[in-house]
């Protein structure tokens, strides 16, 4: 059986360090549409994410990807064009989602933005 990856992290405390990887805003939205939808083209989180800036899903698509989390699949070559999915690193975060789901429906509730005054 092929060890775990380690992905590194200059914190002591492991949910630090979970956070160190995915705790900048909009990364667990760009999981929680992985996990949802399946693979997904940039395109397709733009239009799920649509405050996110382009530099801002790019840098986090590409933080994901360098830590194994996701992956990045070319499905056309000229001109390059390429979709991502969860990896099996990936994939053993749904129970992490799964709870956030399920603490959010017990604990909060959607007040629009002209009632949270």
């Amino acid at each position: 059986m092929t060890p775990p990856i380690k992905i590194p992290a200059p914190f002591y405390c492991p949910i630090a360090r979970s956070l160190d990887v995915m705790g900048e805003r909009w990364t667990i939205l760009i999981l929680r549409d992985l996990f949802r939808f399946g693979p997904r083209k940039f395109q397709d989180f733009e239009r799920s994410l649509p405050r996110i800036s382009p530099n801002t899903l790019s840098a986090r698509l590409k933080r994901l990807e360098e830590t194994g989390i996701v992956e990045r699949r070319f499905y056309v070559q000229h001109p390059p064009r390429a979709e991502y999915l969860l990896s099996k690193v990936g994939e053993e975060l749904r129970p992490v989602l799964v709870a956030l789901l399920k603490w959010g429906e017990r604990h909060t509730e959607y007040r629009a933005p002209d009632e949270a005054n």
